[in-house]
């Protein structure tokens, strides 16, 4: 759960005004760490979320007509790297192991 900005705002005010760290950590229950880092940063980071960039139904593909190849000879036809590859296989629920 991210914290607000007036939230964050009123805490560093208080340690502005000569509270420590220590302090604030047990009055507010925030460890030290994440009041030194909105010191550091007070504005608030939203992070983004990732596509998949390998599109699974041609790994699918790939598999079927290459079942022997190497993730690295499939990560240079998809054009990435060789543990996305294995991300996706796992996604997609194929093993690397041979059936006799």
């Amino acid at each position: 759960m991210a914290y607000s900005q007036d939230y964050r705002q009123m805490i560093l005010t208080k340690l502005k005004s000569g509270q420590t760290y220590r302090e604030l950590s047990l009055e507010f229950g925030i460890s030290t760490r994440t009041i030194q880092n909105w010191r550091d940063k007070p504005e608030r980071t939203v992070r983004t979320s990732y596509t998949h960039k390998i599109d699974l139904e041609q790994l699918a593909q790939d598999v079927k007509d290459y079942p022997d190849a190497f993730q690295r000879e499939r990560a240079v036809r998809f054009n990435c790297t060789d543990r996305a590859i294995a991300k996706a296989l796992k996604r997609l629920k194929l093993t690397r192991k041979k059936n006799d």
